[in-house]
């Protein structure tokens, strides 16, 4: 399994216009995580993964994974309404 570092020259940022929630994410690094709409990784492809698995509150946002030295937008996902049943 791999860990998630917390480092905060992070090269990809997951970001949303809404609060971004997750089960696999509840503790990163021993630390508890607060509701937010932004979190920075260091590794692409966990970036991706953690992307994919990811739901906003309230449902409807897009959550978007972006290279943070160029800004591209590597991975979209619109949050389909009917997640409120998942949480």
């Amino acid at each position: 399994m791999r860990q998630i570092e917390s480092i905060r020259t992070s090269d990809f940022r997951i970001e949303s216009n809404r609060t971004l929630m997750s089960a696999h994410w509840a503790v990163l690094g021993g630390e508890m995580v607060t509701p937010t709409n932004e979190i920075m990784v260091h590794d692409r492809s966990l970036a991706v993964a953690m992307a994919a698995k990811t739901r906003t509150v309230p449902c409807g946002g897009e959550i978007r994974v972006v290279h943070t030295p160029t800004g591209e937008v590597i991975f979209r996902k619109l949050n389909e309404c009917g997640c409120a049943i998942w949480f």
